[in-house]
């Protein structure tokens, strides 16, 4: 196109601060609930409306007592209008999302983070090297919405969870092999040191991790020599594989800490604590392709190790 007639062109569309608020009015048949939705003055809208009038040579309202109508110039111009400025959203929202840094966003308890997530998660960011992945690791059950999170791997009792679950967890005293001959029996536990999670909250007794194995074995009231306490599971089970007592062991999280023998089971009784690790996706999550992704992802991990069983 020659320059001049390009410029012609580009000066017979009215200005589109113009175009917005003639668009705000139409929908709204006022220039007083147009100006509150544009942040401006009734007068400035107002004032606006005579100047696009004047540029078009043809009137876009007829004005009525405490109303407002669209005349049929108007009502085509609206149709136009509103059908181009949705186009211009839509273009604009597709090119901030390409230039937007991909994220996700998981929430999870610290023992999964650090035991189960963390030593697999280079799987996935080595296929996915352009997304960001954000991992919140508390014992705090975040309102995902809210603190912008797009998946959830929570710990809940069977029958309670959303969908099916990633695994199912299994119990059982577990200790370095250096103390595996001063645990030959159940009642040996008694001269041993207790290694458990106190949580900040207390919500849960100490024994809250031990008492599904120590039920099935009849050792309730087992008092175990000393005790050391801890905040996060992943210390207490640093402190098994150090050899300083026995950890009630959550399986498959731990499974490859037996599987090298950094810690052993040689009561060899494991139990069903009849709790599992769920996923669950946010409202937010559908509209990301990357969280869609990481969540088919975790359950194929979680698949792939039940096949190496």
């Amino acid at each position: 196109m020659h320059p001049e007639n390009a410029k012609a062109s580009a000066a017979e569309l009215p200005p589109l601060e113009l175009l917005r608020s003639f668009e705000a009015a139409a929908r709204r048949l006022s220039f007083t609930l147009a100006a509150g939705e544009l942040h401006l003055t009734q007068s400035a809208v107002s004032r606006q409306m005579q100047q696009l009038e004047a540029s078009l040579g043809v009137a876009l309202f007829e004005r009525r007592h405490r109303a407002l109508a669209l005349t049929e110039a108007g009502g085509v111009l609206q149709r136009a209008v509103t059908d181009s400025l949705e186009r211009l959203r839509d273009a604009t929202a597709r090119v901030r999302a390409a230039s937007a840094p991909r994220q996700v966003a998981i929430t999870t308890t610290p023992g999964f983070a650090s035991l189960w997530l963390i030593p697999r998660l280079a799987r996935f960011t080595g296929s996915h090297p352009q997304v960001d992945v954000r991992v919140s690791a508390t014992l705090d059950v975040l309102d995902m919405e809210r603190s912008r999170i797009d998946i959830a791997v929570r710990l809940t009792p069977i029958g309670r969870g959303v969908g099916p679950a990633l695994f199912e967890e299994s119990v059982v005293p577990l200790c370095s092999p250096a103390l595996a001959d001063a645990l030959r029996t159940p009642a040996d536990l008694a001269q041993l040191t207790l290694l458990t999670v106190e949580y900040p909250d207390h919500s849960e007794a100490p024994l809250a991790d031990w008492e599904p194995w120590l039920k099935v074995m009849g050792l309730e009231d087992l008092r175990m020599k000393s005790t050391l306490r801890f905040t996060q599971y992943a210390d207490a089970v640093a402190a098994a594989v150090a050899g300083q007592g026995v950890v009630i062991g959550r399986l498959p999280l731990l499974r490859e800490l037996l599987r090298d023998r950094r810690l052993v089971a040689p009561l060899g009784e494991q139990v069903v604590s009849r709790r599992g690790y769920f996923v669950e996706t946010s409202k937010r999550a559908a509209g990301n392709r990357d969280a869609l992704e990481f969540a088919q992802w975790l359950r194929d991990e979680a698949e792939e190790m039940k096949r190496r069983r």
